[in-house]
């Protein structure tokens, strides 16, 4: 009987996957707050807003941002844990949820709200940015991953 050989697993994968992980979590609780519509969250999100202005603007996304901001943060869940559990499959879930996170976040950058100040100012302008960089981050870890065999 012959053994093939496997690569170990690098504590890095268990770092990155586990933050991967934790920032998507946050993500599908983002979602799914604002999909149920809790006022109070988005308050505390970003305070001095109305929620429901918040809401509009939210309810204005054309049915392709929206299935794209989905994408991006369930993908990205899915595809940490896939990551963590050293699956192939983590490359074309983080792949996809690149594309929704510049699918979803892309419409808001090219189409910001108007009545909603807050949105567009210091660290929340930068947040969609950052969102890009992580999902591509995770992207290429996961692909390096699997060029060195440490994925299955």
């Amino acid at each position: 009987m012959e053994e093939t050989a496997r690569a170990a697993t690098p504590l890095h994968l268990w770092i990155v996957g586990g933050l991967g992980a934790l920032w998507n979590a946050f993500g599908c609780y983002d979602y799914l707050m604002t999909r149920m519509r809790n006022t109070d969250y988005l308050a505390s999100m970003m305070p001095g807003t109305d929620p429901q202005a918040i809401l509009s603007y939210i309810d204005s996304f054309p049915v392709w941002a929206q299935a794209g901001w989905g994408l991006g943060v369930w993908g990205g869940l899915i595809g940490s844990i896939l990551l963590l559990v050293r699956n192939r499959w983590a490359v074309l879930v983080l792949g996809l949820s690149l594309l929704g996170a510049i699918v979803g976040l892309g419409y808001q950058l090219l189409n910001p709200p108007t009545d909603i100040p807050a949105a567009s100012e210091g660290f929340n302008a930068m947040v969609p940015y950052v969102i890009i960089a992580i999902a591509l981050a995770l992207f290429l870890y996961a692909r390096a991953q699997r060029a060195k065999g440490v994925l299955r």
